[in-house]
Order: C-alpha cells, then structure tokens, then sequence
C-alpha cells in the first residue's frame, strides 16, 4: 500500500458520535451507560486506526458498522466482567491460599447473602434497645465448642496474634523457642509480627531442641508472656525436643507470666475422627493450660477468612479493649459466615457431609478414581492429536500450613502434549493455558512433563464435562 492511499482507508473509521447513534450501541447505551459506551468506542476506533495503519486494505472488513458494534460490545463486555470469579481448584492443594482457601458451606452463603442484602443487628442487642457487641454473635458458639471463658475475632489469624502481643507485652518481653520462629507465605515471619507488636522477642533453646529449663533461664522483670507457636508449614524430626503446652503452662504460672498458643491453621474437631492425622484441638489445648489461643478460621475450620482469640475472659475484655482491634474487626458478612459454620461443627456426626473442606479432605481415593475415569475419555476428545490422557494415582495435600507432611491418596488425570519431546514444553503450556480460558478456569498443576487434574475437590463434575467443548488449545 503506497502512503497516498492511507488517507482514505483511515476514511473508512466513522467518527465517534457516528458509531454512538447505531442502534447496536444505542441498546449498549441502556445497559452499561453513555461514559462506558463511549470509552469503549474510542478505543475501538483506535485500534482500528491502528490495524488500517499496519495492515491496509486486509482490515477493511473490520469498518463495517456490524463488526464495529460487535466489537464495542465485546470491548464492554470483557471490562464489565469481574476479575474475581470462580475457578475449578485440581491442583491438589484443598487449602489453596491463591485460590481462596476454604470454600463455605450454602448455609455460610446464605447467612452472608441476607446480612449484605439488608440492614441487621451487627452491634444492636435487640433485647435491650442498645449498642451491642458484634463478637457476640460468634462468641457463645465458640465458647461452647472450644471450653474457652471468652472469645472475640478479627480479621485474621496474624491480626489475632498481633493485637494479642499488642495488648498484653506491649514493650515487654515474649519468651518464644527458636525452633518456633516461623515464616509462613508472603514472608510473614514472626519476629516481625512481633517487633510491630511493640514487644520484644526472647528467643530460648535451640532450633532443634528447646527445654523448660530455657524459659526459667529467660523469665526477666520484663517477662509478659510464654508463647508457643505450632509449626504450621513445616515440621522439626530427628533429634529434637519442645515443652508440651502442659508443661510449659504451669511454669509460666509459676512464674506469674501468661501462655499464649498460636495454633495457626487450628481445628475444633479432632480430625482424627474423620481418617486424617490428628491435629492439636482448642479444647485440647486450652485445657491444657493455654490461657490464650489464636488460629485461623478458613483452613480446616472450613470457614470465612477471620482469625479467632479465645481463652480467658481477663484477657480477652482486654484485648477487646485496644484500639487496634476496632482496626482489624470482621465485617459482617464475616460474622455471619463464621456463625453458621461454627452451628455445622455443632453436630460433628454430619460434618464431613455438610462442610466442604471436610469432604474434600476425607473423600475416599476410590471415589475419586472412579469420577477420573468416567472424565477421561471428554477430555481425550476434545484433545485428541494434541494430547494423552491417562488416569493415575496421586497425593493431594492440605495446603496453608496444615498438616504439612500429610499427604491423601488420590487420581489425577495427566495430560501429557501428543508433540515430541522437543517443543513439548510449549505444547503443555498451551493446554494449560487454554484450561485457564474455559466459562470456568481449571486450574491444575504442572509436573514430570504433564498437566496434572488432581479430582480431590471436583464436586461439580457435569460442569466440568460440560464446558470441555470449549477446550480449543492453540
């Protein structure tokens, strides 16, 4: 194309108010509003300009009125869709932090749904016509599953420790075993947590090895607190020792110092019960002698995102009392989710049916085969040339911290590029990428050369089947 003939294929783009007047735009207008409509027709209109300046006449179709609205349509469409939506989690992990952690339970929903959908009595005490306590809605459930005197919650479960050390060793020391001094995702490591807290960390015994003897040696005129922290994502074998929250609690009673226990992804159903590795309760732990404990509420509690503090009342009406905790309150669609799934752990027998994350982590690797099979061959047809699908055997884990060395059985199915072993790299992350496109993104794992569709958490199967049409690798 010579430079003479650019003016007039630049011609062919109508002017903005033009493509404004289409009666395609005009019922856009309606939907999504003018600004919406008119920003999306100007960038259309630009990169039309754009492709015309590159490809010449080979973009003339695009400047038809019919092509133009079309693209404005999918131009609004595709800003108006929501960044955050719902995925298929087979990675294998049920606890994906990066894909949202605990899935709530319909009741959880529900109660989420009508606290948004309407005003409630979030801090109104209906019996007596006054300001009330929005911990209250959360607070008896947890006292009655947990036998703690009180308990409040905030946001999450670092939030829990923070305002805990805030409240009771603000510029005071916190004796804790090196071998606790954790780091956990994003970096969050506990002596920074606890260097914000405005307190000061005593660490005491070894990485490998802490004695009582250590937190005698440690107690100081500054000693506020004994803290021990489980060891959420990662586990110290071999020769190694701890002091028992038993034994720990009633030196620090000697020694007139509070015990506070962050028990991480924490659990108030002994998982034993339902074939998996037992994990420290907060019962367990606070009959042990904790006056405090701190855990997470959207790992295996199976709730919403918020951190809990229960314990003594003492404590709590303390903690309950420092401005930072105003900061890092829940919403209310938080209390209202915690509530309900804190009312399913009231009934332990129906649990595992009715609590998803319960489900997903005790689901028979049988089961799971099973629904593999029955997969396999839509997903080879829709692959078919491009790829193997083949059924195996797998591990699954729990993810964010919990039980970091369990692993459960399970079935995957493994998509290996029909390609050689040269460019099968780039074959692999296509099909990866081209699962990320479907109505539904499934996102699985990458492994030995294979996509791999760890099942664990596919309960929605004829949706899964059902979108596997649109699977089109490039």
């Amino acid at each position: 194309m010579g430079s003479r003939d650019a003016p007039s294929i630049q011609a062919a783009v109508p002017s903005v108010d033009r493509v404004l007047r289409l009666t395609a735009v005009q019922s856009l207008i309606e939907t999504h509003g003018r600004r919406v409509a008119t920003e999306a027709v100007r960038a259309v209109l630009d990169d039309l300009r754009r492709r015309l300046s590159v490809e010449g006449e080979a973009a003339r179709p695009l400047t038809t009125q019919e092509a133009i609205a079309d693209r404005v349509r999918e131009t609004i469409e595709a800003r108006s869709a929501p960044s955050l939506g719902a995925v298929f989690n087979l990675t294998g992990t049920v606890l994906h932090t990066n894909l949202g952690r605990a899935v709530l339970p319909p009741e959880a929903i529900a109660a989420v749904a009508a606290a948004a959908g309407a005003p409630c009595n979030l801090e109104y005490d209906l019996d007596a016509g006054r300001r009330g306590e929005r911990d209250g809605h959360v607070e008896d459930l947890l006292v009655r599953l947990s036998g703690a005197e009180a308990a409040c919650a905030v946001n999450n479960n670092a939030a829990a420790v923070l305002v805990t050390l805030n409240t009771l060793a603000l510029r005071k020391e916190v004796a804790v075993s090196r071998g606790e001094l954790i780091e956990i995702g994003g970096s969050f490591r506990m002596p920074d947590i606890m260097a914000r807290a405005g307190c000061r960390l005593r660490e005491v015994g070894a990485t490998n090895r802490t004695h009582a003897k250590d937190y005698t040696a440690a107690v100081g005129p500054r000693t506020a607190l004994f803290m021990k922290v489980h060891t959420s994502n990662y586990t110290v074998e071999g020769f190694s020792a701890a002091v028992p929250v038993g034994e720990l609690a009633a030196l620090a009673r000697d020694h007139g110092v509070a015990l506070v226990v962050d028990l991480g992804s924490g659990t108030l159903i002994d998982l034993a019960r339902y074939g998996l590795a037992h994990e420290p309760t907060v019962a367990e732990t606070l009959a042990q002698g904790a006056d405090l404990v701190t855990f997470s509420c959207d790992k295996l509690l199976g709730g919403p995102q918020a951190g809990v503090i229960a314990g003594r009342a003492d404590l709590v009406r303390r903690i309950r009392r420092n401005p930072m905790k105003r900061a890092m309150r829940c919403d209310k669609m938080t209390i209202a989710a915690l509530a309900q799934v804190l009312r399913l752990h009231g009934d332990p027998d129906r649990l595992a049916e009715r609590l998803p994350t319960l489900r997903h982590l005790s689901r028979p690797a049988e089961e799971i085969e099973a629904q593999a099979r029955r997969l396999a061959p839509a997903l080879a047809g829709c692959l078919a040339e491009k790829a193997t699908i083949a059924v195996a055997p797998c591990q699954s884990q729990i993810g964010s911290g919990a039980l970091p060395v369990e692993r459960l059985p399970s079935a995957a199915l493994v998509i290996r590029p029909a390609t050689g072993k040269r460019g099968s790299g780039a074959a692999l992350k296509r099909i990866a990428r081209a699962l990320r496109g479907l109505p539904v993104p499934v996102i699985g794992r990458i492994h030995d050369g294979a996509c791999v569709l760890d099942l664990r958490c596919l309960e929605d199967e004829a949706a899964f089947a059902d979108q596997l049409v649109h699977l089109r690798p490039a």
